[in-house]
């Protein structure tokens, strides 16, 4: 009768830690899905380049800044990203989990591009700006030249700061 007793114990006992970690393993894919979703319904700043107008998403805050455009498949051409950062600085840039192809620009306070790169999916290289900068604005890869706009360039919005 002991041993019946034990045996039945076990079996209650290893049921319930089946069942237990069964839970825990169907939550695992919803915790991942919500860390890894793309963040698409961020602010948004109207930019002009020239006579092109840019519908940009807003990365202010360090979460948003880090997820950026990851894992994102597709974003309209007139749409990109603007990372605002507190203070000027060299920025980096990387693309891990990141599946477009990109263009950089990185943009000093009053809107004058201070220089691109064009950035590859899914890697880890290091993309820096050439001097300390607050606005990093990317766009599908290629937009910028398509557009004949370079160093020197200059962007136009409520976030830049106008030239004295």
């Amino acid at each position: 009768m002991w041993f019946n007793n034990c045996a039945f114990k076990v079996k209650k006992v290893s049921s319930l830690v089946f069942g237990t970690l069964a839970a825990a393993l169907l939550l695992v894919p919803v915790w991942t899905y919500a860390q890894e979703a793309p963040q698409l319904n961020l602010q948004r700043v109207k930019l002009s380049a020239g006579m092109h107008v840019i519908d940009a998403q807003v990365a202010l805050t360090p979460q948003e800044r880090q997820t950026g455009l990851m894992l994102r498949k597709d974003m309209p051409q007139h749409e990109g990203m603007l990372f605002i950062f507190e203070q000027p600085s060299e920025q980096c840039f990387w693309m891990k989990n990141t599946l477009l192809p990109l263009t950089a620009a990185f943009v000093a306070d009053d809107g004058t591009i201070v220089n691109t790169v064009d950035m590859k999916p899914e890697t880890t290289d290091s993309h820096c700006s050439a001097k300390p900068v607050r606005f990093v604005l990317e766009m599908n890869k290629g937009w910028f030249a398509k557009k004949g706009i370079k160093q020197g360039s200059r962007l136009t919005g409520p976030v830049f700061k106008e030239a004295r």
